[in-house]
């Protein structure tokens, strides 16, 4: 696969370790000279570029790419960026870093954003799902918004406790993903039984939210 990373700073940098460790060709575009570094990410190709300049994204041969990755520091250029990827050059894919909270709201398909990292949200997604037991937590958005990986941790007077998972009428839309138990994680079977302090992964639509957490919050009878 290969990768192009806007944005050399620590975000993208890092990102850029763990894909080439993972055998995928990458290439980092930053207009800093200081941030550019052969000798930091060995394997890495590098570009010295403005990521919101067609010449420079035609230079980095974007049309090439199957993902591009808009990790900049700059909201405004990562919004662009992954605009131009999908009107210029018909990337399959962008992600998108969002730096400020309150402009998360513009990642969507109308900028070409298929995924919005926001620092913020998930640190708190986590802090909830450390903490949170009885709630649904939204951890991620996929596909353009249409398709959210959300974590509900079972209490002990769920309804759902002893419940074999096969048996379980989830929503229209929703899918176990995995479970975790006792610090070990499964894919679920239809044959499993949900015991409380599990912590179940779900896919799901944004409008079987609500469904969702009426079936998984009904108190044991």
């Amino acid at each position: 696969m290969r990768v192009v990373i806007a944005g050399a700073g620590s975000v993208g940098r890092s990102v850029a370790r763990e894909l080439i460790d993972k055998e995928h060709a990458v290439l980092l575009i930053d207009q800093s000279k200081e941030a550019l570094g052969h000798e930091r990410i060995p394997g890495a190709e590098w570009l010295l570029s403005d990521a919101c300049e067609l010449a420079g994204l035609g230079e980095a041969k974007l049309e090439e790419a199957d993902v591009v990755v808009a990790a900049t520091g700059d909201d405004k250029t990562n919004l662009v960026l992954s605009l131009l990827a999908k009107t210029e050059f018909g990337v399959p894919r962008t992600v998108s870093r969002v730096n400020n909270p309150k402009n998360e709201w513009l990642f969507d398909e109308n900028w070409g954003v298929d995924v919005a990292v926001s620092t913020p949200r998930l640190m708190t997604a986590l802090v909830e799902e450390a903490v949170e037991v009885g709630g649904l937590v939204h951890l991620m958005s996929f596909e353009r918004g249409q398709a959210g990986l959300m974590e509900f941790t079972v209490h002990e007077s769920s309804a759902l406790v002893a419940s074999r998972i096969g048996e379980i009428a989830f929503p229209l839309d929703t899918v176990l993903v995995a479970v975790i138990r006792n610090s070990r994680a499964f894919a679920p079977s239809a044959d499993d039984v949900i015991e409380a302090g599990d912590e179940l992964f779900f896919l799901s639509s944004p409008d079987q939210e609500g469904a969702l957490l009426e079936l998984l919050q009904a108190p044991a009878r």
